[in-house]
């Protein structure tokens, strides 16, 4: 009995220790603060991590312009400004150089933003071979475009995109403007540019193949595993994928503003068979990824190989890409015309 009294007074003791003004009670809320401030960055996470919905192009151009007819090019350009638009405009806005929780925690959009970002660059460096005109103010928008992705100090990334949309709102109005100039109507520019994309894709293929670690796999694809790069660390394969994911929706939506504009040209080119195929290809890149995590299982296991799957598409429309290229340089050729250039 003595025993528990003593017990029961030495409880009594240290809660009334506790509760003394000294210590004070306002641990107990900052405690209560800091699991809600966990549970809502958690939640905001996840909300972010989600891969944004794609885009009608032409509803794009109407959305941008007030109507009427323009030249050659508007719906390109409608399509690489709602493009960039949706970095910083889907939820959470462009995360790839935040400084705080949670976007300080995520890697798997970052590394999409990088993506669509790395296609977005490409097109726009093209731009001036496929304009007719000046190219002064693609020039601009690619320098804007150039910097260093994780900038969040003046001009941070956020504000260089933004800077690049002006532009591009800029040249969609001049597109409407009578005798205005835009893009060739004999697809002058497009074969360097689909070369260019062709050469990311295949560095893009590469780097998935690596994340696989199966060399009979990637034998039975016909990958050369002797000129992959180093083994992915298990930690960035989801970054890998992510950004292959991300090149893949951007140059979705980019080839099917391409394909309105220059739908002429790869009729009488005989190419829009295979521009259909490589949409298709592309579209199938992007579906659900029901796993919350990147997996590479192999063989008929119980675990999918995500990265192997993916490398297949990105793979495959590579050499789509390719075969266009060569269409497209082809008619130019045997015109007369000064053949554009494949190089990058």
């Amino acid at each position: 009995m003595g025993l528990t009294n003593k017990t029961t007074n030495r409880r009594r003791s240290k809660d009334e220790v506790l509760e003394r003004p000294q210590y004070g009670w306002i641990w107990k809320p900052l405690l209560v603060l800091l699991i809600l401030y966990l549970v809502v960055t958690v939640a905001l996470g996840v909300w972010w991590s989600r891969t944004p919905a794609g885009f009608d192009v032409e509803q794009a151009v109407a959305e941008q312009r007030d109507g009427g007819t323009a030249a050659r090019g508007a719906v390109t350009v409608a399509g690489l400004r709602t493009t960039l638009a949706t970095l910083i405009d889907k939820p959470g806005g462009y995360l790839r150089n935040d400084i705080a929780p949670p976007g300080l925690w995520l890697d798997n959009m970052p590394a999409w933003e990088y993506g669509v970002l790395r296609q977005a660059r490409t097109l726009v460096a093209a731009m001036p071979a496929l304009a007719d005109g000046s190219a002064e103010t693609f020039e601009a928008t690619a320098t804007r475009l150039r910097g260093d992705g994780r900038d969040w100090l003046y001009p941070s990334t956020e504000h260089r995109i933004r800077q690049a949309l002006d532009d591009l709102d800029a040249y969609l109005v001049q597109l409407g403007e009578p005798g205005h100039a835009g893009f060739g109507d004999d697809g002058k520019g497009l074969a360097p540019w689909l070369s260019q994309v062709a050469k990311e894709l295949d560095e893009m293929g590469g780097r998935l193949s690596a994340s696989v670690g199966d060399k009979e796999r990637l034998a039975e694809l016909g990958v050369p595993v002797a000129s992959l790069p180093e083994s992915t660390p298990w930690y960035r394969v989801d970054n890998v994928f992510f950004e292959a994911r991300g090149q893949a929706w951007a140059l979705r939506h980019l080839l099917a503003a391409m394909r309105r504009d220059q739908a002429d040209v790869l009729e009488a080119a005989g190419l829009a068979e295979r521009w259909d195929a490589l949409a298709a290809e592309l579209e199938r890149s992007q579906r659900r990824l029901w796993s919350p995590v990147v997996l590479n299982g192999s063989g008929f296991g119980i675990f999918a190989n995500h990265s192997l799957v993916m490398a297949n598409h990105v793979l495959r429309a590579r050499d789509l890409v390719r075969e266009l290229a060569e269409g497209v340089a082809a008619p130019v050729e045997g015109s007369g015309a000064e053949a554009p250039s494949n190089e990058g």
